[in-house]
């Protein structure tokens, strides 16, 4: 497989785990210093910072669509531009709160694999 398949693959993946709850996929994806950065907040450092995120959506069904924008491969180096939207729906019922905008995202190949290790999120409500 090549290199820009393998990182649609990983995008994929992510996005179906995200739907199913598994954090444990989602955390297989990305690299042990992964950082994440969101508009008005502080960066989010690690794995385990972004686990211990996840709690907060334990009541939450989320269902996102990426259309990729831009893929771009450096040897083991990657970054991926795309627009995501995403859905939040309390599992409770009620209204969906819906977010989207572009992210940038940079990978590394580690032992033939490709991992996230920065991710700058720009999403925003949708009315």
């Amino acid at each position: 497989m090549d290199d820009e398949q393998a990182i649609r693959d990983l995008i994929t993946t992510w996005l179906s785990a995200s739907k199913a709850g598994d954090t444990e996929t989602v955390l297989s994806l990305m690299s042990d210093d992964v950082v994440f950065l969101v508009c008005g907040r502080p960066p989010m450092r690690g794995k385990e910072e972004f686990a211990a995120s996840q709690t907060a959506l334990k009541d939450v069904e989320t269902d996102g669509t990426s259309e990729i924008r831009e893929i771009k491969v450096l040897g083991d180096w990657a970054y991926v531009w795309t627009h995501l939207s995403v859905d939040f729906k309390p599992r409770s019922g009620g209204t969906a709160n819906k977010r989207a905008g572009n992210t940038l995202s940079i990978l590394q190949k580690s032992a033939g694999k490709w991992l996230l290790v920065r991710d700058a999120n720009m999403l925003a409500p949708v009315s």
